[in-house]
């Protein structure tokens, strides 16, 4: 596992995607400077983070800050327009949209 993979919590995950009966309506991916390409599926109530072979579920989080928001037990992912931010903290990253889908 990667530096960055492994910083991210995410585990191994076999497939380039989610299965089919998590429903995700949105599906964007997202270049994170040096860091690589995430792929960021999401609903109104859940969202995977995707890094290769390796993914985390987070979900949606109540709030009134601007942005959608998703979290799990370590990390906290903000959708806002074509930007995510992704938190672990003390770690905290900005990536930009490449494509949406």
């Amino acid at each position: 596992m990667t530096p960055f993979l492994a910083g991210l919590g995410l585990l191994p995950f076999l497939a380039m995607g989610s299965p089919w009966w998590e429903d995700y309506e949105q599906r964007d991916s997202y270049r994170c400077d040096d860091r690589g390409t995430v792929v960021v599926e999401r609903n109104d109530s859940q969202a995977s983070l995707i890094a290769g072979r390796y993914r985390s579920t987070l979900f949606r989080e109540a709030s009134d800050a601007p942005g959608l928001r998703y979290r799990n037990e370590e990390m906290r992912l903000i959708v806002r327009g074509d930007e995510l931010t992704v938190e672990r903290l003390p770690m905290r990253f900005t990536c930009t949209r490449t494509d949406q889908g």
